[in-house]
């Protein structure tokens, strides 16, 4: 992902070139919001299904979160309710193995003209301290109303992606990227047609509003001080539509699956972009703009009520990533800008969970989930640091009166050990470069509660 930055920033650079670079910038913020749906996919829009670790999503019909889970299932609703909750997000980073470089031009070094070769002059000064995420909260809502027998009607407000790193100011990798941050929120109406006690079809359209703002910083000088930085930024924003649907099928009364289907969508990103030298005085700015399309997901699970008392559910969850496997930025006249290959590949993740009723006041749950990444070693970037990963969740739910309940959820989030290696040589105006090389270790602690009240 390091070749998305490799662009050159000069103080007396013309209008074309810095179109070059706010394209590339732009084009770095959307590869930055992919990895996101991959190494920091949000699954924070239910806590109820958080406790069994989601395996039930598209079958467990507990409450009005089933809106997102699987349209279908509000048709298997008794009456009205409305779901909102939060979940809590406590994140881990450490930075270990940290090995880095920088190198000038010895024509540059002597006072001179460049000469052509690199000269190696030490470390990339600076520090990497890690934990650059720290907390979040991510809030959610549905309702979902019975029509009438055969006919439901739903609503999500939702946040489906969603990452911030924020690394220190002299962050040895600041030249590959020191800040990232995107979020996606999304509004879901839904129906949803009941055909009988075994089938049912749920339609969601999704709006889809996203936001980012990508830094990363640029040396003005050989002994790469950070506090002589370029602080080069773009942010954007899009809005776009697409589709949920989903079928829910009880072929026994203690056995029901679910599948559903999130589309694709198409966004067409604009961007601007900006530079400021260390007295706060803009030197560069432009604006751009490329076409994205996020890939469609594929969830499948079953729910199977063993005893009066015990559920057990597993799921299954497969995304198109490989969809996204170029980045093409476009100039005012339609002319291609940039290309970069992304090579990402399709990734699945797997769930087992179960659920246990103590009484009618009382429920338990438990699960585990396995999420692999659909990053590659050859473009892992410190914005995205992410690889495969494990999560066990813990879960309860009360009811004190049938009208109400009350869900609380733990789950515990651990990736891979993973390497990130980056290297540039475009710095100084092309007479310099720098590596970073790290291993990097995430974990997090997510903390959700919900409340669910019937009408």
């Amino acid at each position: 992902m390091e070749q998305c930055y490799r662009h050159r920033f000069d103080r007396r650079v013309g209008n074309r070139d810095n179109r070059l670079s706010l394209a590339i910038a732009v084009a770095c913020l959307v590869a930055s919001g992919q990895a996101v749906a991959g190494g920091y996919q949000l699954n924070e829009q239910s806590v109820s299904g958080q406790g069994y670790g989601h395996a039930g999503r598209s079958s467990n019909v507990n409450d009005a979160s089933i809106v997102y889970g699987n349209p279908a299932g509000i048709s298997f609703l008794d009456r009205a309710q409305i779901t909102a909750g939060a979940t809590y997000l406590d994140v881990k980073n450490d930075i270990d193995n940290v090995s880095t470089s920088r190198s000038v031009d010895s024509g540059v070094a002597g006072g001179g003209a460049p000469s052509g070769v690199q000269v190696p002059i030490g470390a990339v000064p600076g520090s990497s301290d890690g934990d650059m995420v720290g907390s979040k909260v991510i809030p959610f809502g549905f309702y979902a109303q019975p029509i009438n027998d055969s006919w439901s009607f739903g609503l999500g407000v939702y946040a489906p992606f969603g990452s911030k790193t924020d690394y220190e100011a002299d962050f040895q990798g600041r030249y590959f990227g020191d800040y990232t941050e995107v979020v996606v929120a999304t509004v879901q109406p839904t129906l949803a047609y009941r055909f009988n006690d075994q089938w049912s079809l749920g339609v969601g359209v999704t709006y889809n509003q996203v936001e980012g703002e990508l830094r990363r910083q640029l040396p003005t000088d050989a002994a790469y001080n950070s506090a002589a930085d370029i602080d080069s930024r773009v942010d954007g924003d899009d809005d776009a539509w697409g589709y949920n649907i989903g079928v829910l099928y009880r072929p026994f009364e203690a056995t029901t699956l679910g599948l559903t289907y999130r589309s694709k969508v198409d966004y067409t990103l604009e961007g601007d972009f900006e530079a400021k030298d260390p007295l706060g005085n803009v030197v560069a700015a432009d604006s751009a703009e490329l076409d994205l399309t996020t890939p469609e997901t594929i969830n499948f699970s079953i729910t199977q009520q063993m005893t009066p008392d015990l559920k057990l559910m597993f799921g299954a969850s497969w995304v198109r990533w490989d969809r996204f496997n170029e980045i093409r930025v476009t100039g005012d006249a339609g002319n291609t800008i940039t290309q970069e290959q992304q090579s990402y590949r399709n990734a699945w993740a797997f769930a087992v969970g179960g659920e246990y009723a103590l009484n009618p006041q009382w429920v338990l749950r438990a699960g585990v989930t396995l999420d692999e990444t659909p990053t590659n070693d050859t473009y892992r970037s410190v914005r995205i640091p992410s690889d495969d990963r494990r999560i066990f969740s813990l879960g309860a739910g009360w009811t004190p009166v049938p009208d109400l309940t009350i869900d609380l959820a733990y789950s515990y989030l651990t990736e891979r050990r993973t390497e990130v290696s980056q290297e540039r040589s475009d710095l100084l105006n092309g007479a310099g470069g720098a590596t970073y090389e790290a291993d990097y270790k995430n974990e997090a602690h997510g903390f959700g509660a919900q409340a669910t009240y019937r009408f």
